[in-house]
């Protein structure tokens, strides 16, 4: 399979800027600060292209002032640099004491860092805690950055920890600069009274800066019936589906099992939502040379749902293999990025997708946070005991069929262990691993129009991190972490727990790690305190990157177990408490309000 590098949204990807600050007086003390400051921004600037790359794979680039900022008039010719080469992150970095007021980026909507160096001869350390006073003092929030250990002016090693605040900060900081200016598309409305569904534009616009595009389905059927779609690649999609996607079994009374001619049928029509789908979200050139001009462009989505049950569901196939292979990281046109797409149009559970995929640049598993399985009612109904990590019980992910097929976990990691990489490190055998890990089997008797769902059973041992935005009437919007493990299940405990529910959807066995006390005291209290039936999970455990995210859209973080250590906000968070992180958390957000107001 190919890969392809492309960046598939309108506009320019943001870059990262970072301002080199002195103490800007002459005759001796600014001319002997300006290579060591210099040289600062460009160990940051290597830092940053040698461990970053966007979500489409390209390289993070960064732009450095011209010259050192040591007062307000280099300060705005850097900030004009910064808005012509279109910089949405900021990092000052600074060896000495400077002029915070006269120095600092005032630009309200632009998340910014400040490293202090860590030194005596001219202490940046000076600096950056003025800096911060003026930060705080002027309603600007900022992230501190600043090595435990004394380092010797001119020494050019960033320092792990140092190092690790800077990725965070950027990581999360790009995410911010990536989704603003662009658009959730629904695809479809509520469904089924989900009020996750109901796109609350207030949210969407003041706290993530992006807008919100509608479609009703009637479109798929418009451009179903009237061959709007590239018929060239339709036909290599429906081939690669025939070599590729293997059947599974079908769970139908007979009197409701499809036939074979409307199974065919139906794979046909589920091929075509697919491309329809992602022709929306993004575009396709290729229409506009069939005369399709308006449809060529696309709504440059960054995230979508699909409404399905039960307005499509009642009388066409399910969006489920459109839903599965768009969050995918392959399909028949090779390995590719993902597309962020929610079953059932849930729109706060895709802004946490969105949220998961842009600071891992890996698919993203969509799942019900179906059941709490503890381990007394396991053992009554299947005579077995849960051992290992699922001693004190699992939490059933599980869901129709939109999971992407990397969440099989059959992709491997250089150690052999299991994992769900950035598309551009996937290869062959690893999309062939995945696929052959999947059956697509018929849709149950409740979708009455047919379909497939995706079925697959996610690997044990895959260091996870499930997350959900949810809307609190008075509060605005909340973020709930809890990062984890995936685990397997022997078959005589799995197979029986499966199909008390429906054994043709993809199934995760999750279990958070626990702290002993709060919500996060066993498997039980985290099930009962979730706010939703959906969640997102991310690989690897980024609670510390989705909490520093939160915060600069001021979106305050209402359980997590993550580690003090990871825990990184701007410095104006300890001025609301220090104590009770949580609800100075609360408190900060509650002041600054939205980024985008």
């Amino acid at each position: 399979m190919s890969q392809s590098f492309v960046n598939r949204y309108k506009g320019s990807l943001p870059k990262i800027g970072i301002r080199p600050v002195l103490d800007g007086r002459q005759g001796g003390i600014r001319e002997s600060l300006e290579n060591v400051t210099m040289e600062m921004a460009h160990s940051v600037a290597r830092l940053l292209t040698e461990n970053l790359k966007h979500s489409g794979g390209q390289p993070v680039e960064c732009v450095i002032a011209d010259t050192t900022i040591g007062g307000v008039a280099e300060a705005a010719q850097a900030a004009e640099k910064f808005a012509r080469e279109g910089v949405g992150v900021s990092i000052t970095v600074t060896p000495s004491w400077c002029y915070p007021t006269e120095t600092i980026d005032t630009d309200p909507t632009i998340p910014k860092a400040i490293w202090g160096f860590n030194g005596t001869e001219r202490p940046g350390a000076v600096y950056l805690a003025a800096a911060m006073s003026a930060h705080n003092q002027k309603g600007l929030p900022s992230f501190a950055i600043y090595g435990k250990d004394v380092q010797d002016m001119g020494d050019k090693e960033i320092t792990p920890d140092v190092a690790g605040k800077l990725l965070q900060f950027a990581k999360a900081a790009l995410a911010v600069a990536t989704m603003r200016g662009k658009s959730y598309l629904s695809m479809g409305n509520v469904s089924m009274g989900i009020a996750g569904c109901i796109a609350d534009e207030p949210f969407f616009q003041r706290y993530l800066g992006m807008r919100n595009e509608y479609v009703d389905m009637t479109e798929f059927v418009r451009r179903i019936e009237m061959g709007i779609y590239d018929k060239d690649e339709y036909e290599k999609a429906l081939q690669w589906v025939k070599e590729n996607c293997g059947e599974g079994e079908d769970v139908n009374p007979v009197h409701l099992k499809r036939t074979r001619e409307q199974k065919d049928g139906d794979w046909k029509t589920v091929v075509k939502m697919a491309l329809i789908a992602r022709d929306l979200m993004v575009g396709n050139p290729k229409l506009a040379e069939m005369g399709y001009g308006e449809e060529a462009h696309g709504r440059n989505a960054i995230a979508a749902g699909f409404q399905g049950q039960r307005a499509w569901t009642d009388y066409f196939p399910t969006g489920d293999f459109m839903e599965a292979i768009l969050t995918t990281s392959f399909d028949w046109n090779g390995i590719r990025e993902p597309y962020t797409v929610s079953t059932e149009n849930d729109t706060l559970n895709a802004v946490t997708m969105m949220f998961g995929h842009l600071l891992t640049n890996s698919a993203q598993l969509f799942a019900d946070v179906r059941t709490y399985w503890s381990p007394d009612a396991v053992e009554r109904v299947t005579g077995k005991k849960l051992t290992g990590l699922a001693e004190g019980g699992v939490i059933h992910l599980i869901n129709s069929g939109p999971a992407s097929l990397d969440w099989t976990g059959a992709q491997k990691a250089a150690d052999g262990t299991p994992a769900i990489k950035p598309f551009w490190d996937i290869s062959e055998d690893d999309a062939k691993a995945c696929l052959e890990s999947t059956k697509w089997c018929p849709a149950v008797d409740f979708f009455r129009g047919g379909g497939f769902s995706t079925d697959f059973t996610t690997k044990g041992g895959i260091p996870a991190t499930m997350a959900r935005v949810n809307l609190i009437a008075g509060v605005g919007p909340v973020l709930q972490i809890a990062e984890g493990y995936t685990v397997e299940l022997p078959d005589d405990i799995h197979d029986v727990l499966d199909r008390r529910t429906n054994q043709t959807w993809p199934t995760t066995w999750f279990v958070p790690n626990l702290a002993g006390e709060g919500v996060f005291k066993d498997v039980y209290s985290v099930m009962n305190n979730w706010g939703s039936n959906h969640c997102a999970v991310s690989f690897g455990h980024i609670g510390g990157d989705l909490i520093t995210l939160a915060s600069m859209l001021r979106i305050p973080v209402s359980m997590h177990n993550v580690p003090g250590d990871r825990v990184f906000r701007p410095a104006a968070w300890s001025a609301f408490g220090t104590s009770d992180p949580e609800g100075a958390d609360y408190r900060a957000c509650g002041v600054y309000g939205p980024l985008y107001k």
